[in-house]
């Protein structure tokens, strides 16, 4: 699956940035639990040298062989982002994706302290979650009440007990562990990192049924344009399926 359209388009900003700070046209970038490379490929494409860690060997293949048809090169490593100084080497990058990542590590604060000590000093980190809020709306309007009322009675409590505003495990197979914008801004900022902009990734995709946009033409390209406006605007964060927010060292 290829990266978010809204998330790509920031870290192109991001890296155009570094690049111009640091001087250098080509950033060090880390893809943590990066899978088949939907972000890492498009970033290697622009000229970087960018690493995936994973632990799948399947989705580090798949990873390769989509870097192979893009002609670009793809450095991939096996191995867990709480591993990730150890692997990458500590301050060697400009640059750490860490996308859909700390819902499932162990310990999400001992993640991010191994992303913050792969940083170089000016570097940013990318932090892409799933939203505790909207899986309760999401829920609630699917009409699966009780889900949702368990949901948001543990959003409440801080249920798993991370102090990082997620919410509780959902079953096997599940997601198990949600975050509002407040949590994943503190979990940034106790890894010594200072919080940057917040996003929030797919707002309405979620809520408008498939066959609303297959009817019109238009409407899939209309959707976008709403969603690009609204990912920008801090009203609807906590309501994006997905919370994006930077870190910078």
């Amino acid at each position: 699956m290829a990266g978010n359209p809204v998330v790509l388009g920031v870290l192109q900003t991001v890296v155009s940035s570094l690049a111009g700070q640091t001087g250098r046209a080509a950033l060090d970038i880390v893809d943590a639990g990066g899978g088949t490379g939907g972000f890492a490929v498009p970033l290697a494409s622009l000229g970087h040298h960018v690493t995936v860690v994973d632990p799948s060997p399947d989705s580090l293949a798949a990873a390769q062989r989509r870097a192979a048809e893009q002609n670009v090169p793809l450095r991939a490593v096996q191995g867990d982002a709480a591993d990730l100084a150890d692997l990458a080497g500590k301050q060697s990058a400009d640059l750490v994706l860490c996308h859909s990542v700390l819902e499932y590590v162990d310990s999400p604060p001992a993640a991010m302290a191994a992303i913050a000590a792969v940083l170089r000093s000016g570097g940013a980190v990318s932090v892409l979650t799933a939203s505790a809020v909207a899986a309760v709306i999401h829920r609630g309007l699917a009409g699966r009440f009780d889900e949702a009322r368990r949901l948001l009675d543990g959003l409440g409590s801080g249920a798993n007990g991370n102090g990082d505003g997620s919410g509780p495990a959902e079953g096997p197979g599940a997601c198990p562990r949600r975050f509002t914008l407040a949590g994943v801004t503190g979990l940034i900022e106790q890894a010594g990192l200072r919080p940057g902009p917040a996003l929030g990734v797919r707002v309405f995709a979620d809520l408008v049924p498939r066959v609303v946009a297959d009817a019109d033409p238009g409407a899939a390209q209309a959707l976008q344009r709403l969603e690009l406006a609204a990912a920008a605007s801090p009203a609807f964060h906590d309501f994006a399926a997905q919370i994006h927010v930077l870190g910078y060292r």
